[in-house]
């Protein structure tokens, strides 16, 4: 029978040694000592062999399954993984230059870069499938054909999403080896339109006027904390991305000029994003100056003040007002606002687009663009607080 995360995390204290195992030949040890291995038993060439796969909870119970199945993709070409790890350990290994190597300096670059804890060990943990497959080897001896199964596998699965992120992050670790002088090209190049496409499932948004200004309606009832209603509010009227409002501090505040600077480190774009803040918005952030005006977050969690308000409670308090998911998130502000700013054929798409922090790539132009649409965008947000005025005001049943 396979085997449950639950059964993976028993307490097997007998001093005996202990084969779990989950079918396929996939067994998991747990030793005297408490500690848990993976091992797979197969055959080849007609002798029964053993192959570790890592210790548990390092390498989790799906992930050791589909390496279950890349290993038998690898017998069933014909080629025992045994001597696949043989030869590339006893290869002439030039230190710092096998996947692994480059996957770790990769990785430390975008460290230093200021990525976030979050996205880094997204990256850390996508990198598990390349480097158990062939992270030994050197980087320059790297096909497609040794990356294909990896995805293959992934894909058989039907973890499609994920197959798509490992092959972007296998392709990035060659092409910083190509910038690092360790690589000659990248050969996730032709394997990318080979995968199939994920479903693409997009953030929920309320985008009509009258069904925005019921939620309007719906968040000026909330009952919930000051900090938590006073954010809801200026999600809608400034809508940043999520993360942006929750870690926002008083000190990127300039209430007097009516501007959120919000800077570059805690940008996705990782530059510094300026929010002119209309009449509305400078009113609430008043109201709360009183409430969290001392300590240095505008948002601090209920439990300490050292800390935002957790990734979960927008989206747990648009829940409370009874929007599902599938109505309303609160990404979805961005989305409401971006649609009705744009159906009002009032403002540049330009300038739109630069208030939702949609960076040009190009610096001059980028600067240029500010420039140019500052002012309009200042007119913008302003036009933008007094139309959500417009639309919360509650509806009048039609004379009879």
């Amino acid at each position: 029978m396979a085997l449950t995360d639950k059964e993976c995390k028993q307490k097997l204290e007998d001093g005996r040694l202990h084969k779990l195992s989950d079918g396929g030949g996939l067994q998991l040890w747990v030793q005297p000592n408490g500690s848990r291995l993976w091992r797979l038993a197969y055959r080849h060439a007609g002798k029964q062999k053993l192959l570790a796969l890592g210790a548990y909870p390092d390498v989790s119970l799906a992930d050791v399954r589909l390496l279950r199945e890349q290993t038998k993709k690898t017998l069933a070409a014909g080629i025992d993984p045994s001597e696949v790890r043989k030869q590339a350990k006893a290869a002439a290994r030039i230190p710092g230059e096998t996947f692994e190597d480059l996957a770790r300096a990769y990785v430390e670059k975008r460290t230093q870069d200021g990525r976030r804890p979050a996205t880094l060990a997204k990256l850390n943990w996508m990198l598990t499938f390349p480097v158990a497959a062939f992270g030994g080897r050197n980087i320059r001896e790297l096909r497609r054909a040794d990356i294909r199964p990896v995805l293959r596998a992934l894909e058989a699965r039907n973890r499609l999403e994920t197959a798509h992120r490992v092959c972007e992050t296998i392709g990035a670790v060659f092409r910083f080896a190509i910038s690092e002088e360790k690589a000659d090209s990248d050969p996730t190049v032709g394997l990318r339109s080979d995968l199939a496409r994920p479903q693409t499932s997009h953030r929920a948004a309320v985008t009509k006027p009258a069904a925005f200004g019921g939620l309007l309606r719906a968040i000026e009832g909330f009952d919930g904390q000051p900090t938590t209603h006073a954010a809801l509010r200026l999600m809608a009227l400034l809508f940043p991305r999520p993360g942006e409002m929750r870690g926002a501090m008083w000190s990127e505040f300039d209430l007097a000029a009516a501007v959120w600077t919000v800077p570059a480190a805690r940008m996705k774009m990782k530059a510094e994003h300026h929010v002119p803040l209309p009449r509305q918005a400078l009113a609430i952030l008043n109201e709360l100056c009183p409430i969290t005006g001392n300590g240095k977050l505008v948002f601090p969690s209920v439990r300490t003040i050292d800390r935002p308000l957790s990734e979960t409670t927008f989206n747990a308090a648009l829940r409370r007002l009874g929007y599902t998911k599938a109505e309303a998130t609160a990404h979805g502000f961005r989305a409401s606002a971006s649609t009705l700013l744009n159906e009002s054929k009032l403002w540049h798409a330009d300038a739109i687009e630069r208030q939702l922090a949609h960076i040009e790539t190009n610096k001059v132009r980028a600067a240029y663009d500010h420039a140019t649409h500052w002012d309009e965008r200042v007119r913008m947000m302003q036009w933008w607080a007094d139309y959500l005025d417009e639309l919360k005001k509650p509806v009048r049943a039609a004379a009879a």
